[in-house]
């Protein structure tokens, strides 16, 4: 088999399977374990996919800056929004993490909620202002201008005083092998610094991180309490991630 045919085929089990095992594939095809390796390397450089130890997952969509991300997704983002808006509860002290799902989720907040709403995002706070019963707690530090959030050591320090009832947070990836990731390390580690520090979080998550992995972990499937998805989303992630243990919201 020529080597564009291997890239192709090895393509069409990403789709079909939503990973690749290098053993697996080199048996099924009668080539080495070295030849998968490097198809999937050259892959990999190209933007395919992302290698993991003994062969590869689909590589996260959601990588794009915020304002290529708002055009992303956006009915179902919605209907997330609305889902996670409905888990606040009044006088609940919430972290709504930044992104475009999160900006949907204040969209949808009633408009006599009477709550407290931390975040590190300026989109999400200035969304807050129409929702005079919301008082908004704005974590500093330097901005992260891929997703317009702060981060840092002074986010994480800063996030030290807080102890939410519930955080909202936002995901690159979720892959039921691979956990929780995200593009940036420093984006990581603030997700980290909250959930740690909350009653219950739940993971945002629209159709094309399902299945997809990212650079960073945020969690393991231990560490959160469910994931938010779209209604048309529910039976794809449950599904995907039943073997998780994690409750889906849709």
């Amino acid at each position: 088999m020529l080597t564009q045919d291997r890239h192709t085929h090895l393509l069409t089990l990403l789709r079909q399977d939503g990973s690749i095992v290098a053993k697996t594939v080199s048996q099924d095809l009668g080539v080495s374990e070295d030849t998968i390796r490097r198809d999937l390397r050259a892959l990999a450089q190209a933007g395919q996919l992302k290698r993991v130890h003994g062969g590869a997952v689909p590589l996260a969509a959601a990588n794009a800056p915020f304002d290529a991300r708002t055009s992303i997704a956006t009915p179902e983002k919605a209907a997330i929004g609305r889902v996670a808006a409905g888990l606040i509860e009044p006088g609940q002290t919430v972290f709504l993490d930044g992104g475009t799902t999160a900006v949907q989720v204040v969209a949808h907040l009633p408009p006599g909620l009477r709550a407290t709403v931390i975040t590190h995002s300026p989109n999400v706070a200035v969304a807050l202002m129409a929702h005079e019963g919301v008082q908004v707690e704005i974590v500093g530090g330097r901005l992260l201008r891929h997703s317009v959030v702060t981060s840092g050591a002074a986010t994480v320090a800063w996030l030290a005083r807080y102890r939410p009832d519930l955080c909202l947070i936002g995901a690159t990836g979720l892959h039921p092998g691979q956990g929780i990731t995200t593009g940036e390390s420093e984006e990581a580690e603030v997700k980290r610094a909250i959930i740690a520090r909350s009653g219950a979080a739940m993971i945002l998550a629209s159709s094309e991180k399902l299945g997809a992995v990212a650079a960073f972990e945020i969690a393991t499937w231990r560490d959160i309490d469910g994931v938010v998805t779209a209604p048309e989303t529910a039976a794809h992630a449950r599904a995907l991630l039943s073997a998780t243990g994690c409750a889906i919201h849709a």
